[in-house]
């Protein structure tokens, strides 16, 4: 049986002198938008991966993994087709991730939205625990990511910016809003990612299945995330997330001097 709860992820933690957060963009179609970050995040607890299919599943994460050091994320592509393989005890494993998916309703109703996300594209991931960052590359702010735990033991999911502090394990899935920093880190060590925490042990590293879910703009609305010319930002004292940086052990953002009137200098660019 699956259940889905819903994180509040709105109480945004902004820095002075700004009142807001908010990420632009690089792709053509939004070149003089931006969209304020989704204020949920979405858990699904599964019951779908049975021992052997999970054994499975994280045999063959590692061993196309090399060892991460702390702060490093490391990917291998796989498929739908390469997991049903591995975990053949699961019948119909890609219609469960799409069905655990579905009920976050972030794309619809419809399971076929879904399906295609995962489709498109399913990574294996894998860290020791992880330095806070966000990710705002290419398209990436018009997805929402998903993770699914297969080995995590004593670790929390930390937004630091929406007050999210999740403790995972595996079978749990995530759907989140990746332009926000976020981290792994030791439920002990307070919200802070210590790579002292991750270099010993027998739970030293996580491994999760992850892929994207990419949102059109009516969507992203429905979501109450709408693209919005960059200049109602700026207006709304907007810290631009696409060029923010981040200590990799608190989440605090660097070098705020730096990023005052960002939203207004992208603006006068793109005229």
């Amino acid at each position: 049986m699956l259940t889905h709860r819903i994180v509040a992820a709105h109480r945004h933690q902004v820095p002075a002198p700004f009142r807001a957060l908010a990420v632009r963009s690089e792709e053509p179609a939004h070149a003089g938008d931006a969209r304020a970050p989704y204020e949920r995040m979405h858990v699904v607890r599964t019951d779908f991966l049975d021992t052997a299919a999970l054994a499975g599943l994280v045999s063959e994460g590692y061993g196309r993994i090399p060892v991460a050091g702390f702060l490093d994320t490391e990917h291998a592509r796989t498929s739908l087709a390469e997991l049903a393989t591995t975990a053949p005890t699961v019948p119909g494993l890609p219609g469960a991730i799409a069905a655990a998916l579905q009920l976050t309703g972030v794309l619809g109703g419809d399971t076929a939205p879904y399906r295609r996300s995962l489709a498109t594209r399913i990574d294996y991931l894998s860290c020791r625990g992880a330095g806070f960052h966000n990710d705002v590359a290419r398209h990436w702010p018009q997805c929402l990511f998903w993770v699914l735990a297969l080995d995590a033991a004593d670790v929390e999911f930390v937004m630091p910016h929406a007050g999210v502090r999740l403790t995972i394990a595996p079978g749990d899935l995530l759907v989140f809003d990746p332009t926000m920093a976020h981290g792994l880190c030791r439920p002990a060590d307070g919200g802070q990612a210590l790579a002292t925490s991750f270099e010993t042990g027998a739970s030293c590293r996580q491994l999760f299945l992850t892929g994207e879910l990419r949102l059109d703009d009516a969507q992203w609305a429905a979501l109450g995330s709408p693209w919005l010319p960059v200049q109602e930002h700026e207006r709304r004292g907007a810290l631009d997330l696409m060029v923010a940086s981040f200590d990799d052990r608190s989440g605090a953002i660097q070098r705020l001097h730096a990023l005052r009137d960002g939203m207004k200098a992208h603006f006068t660019r793109c005229r």
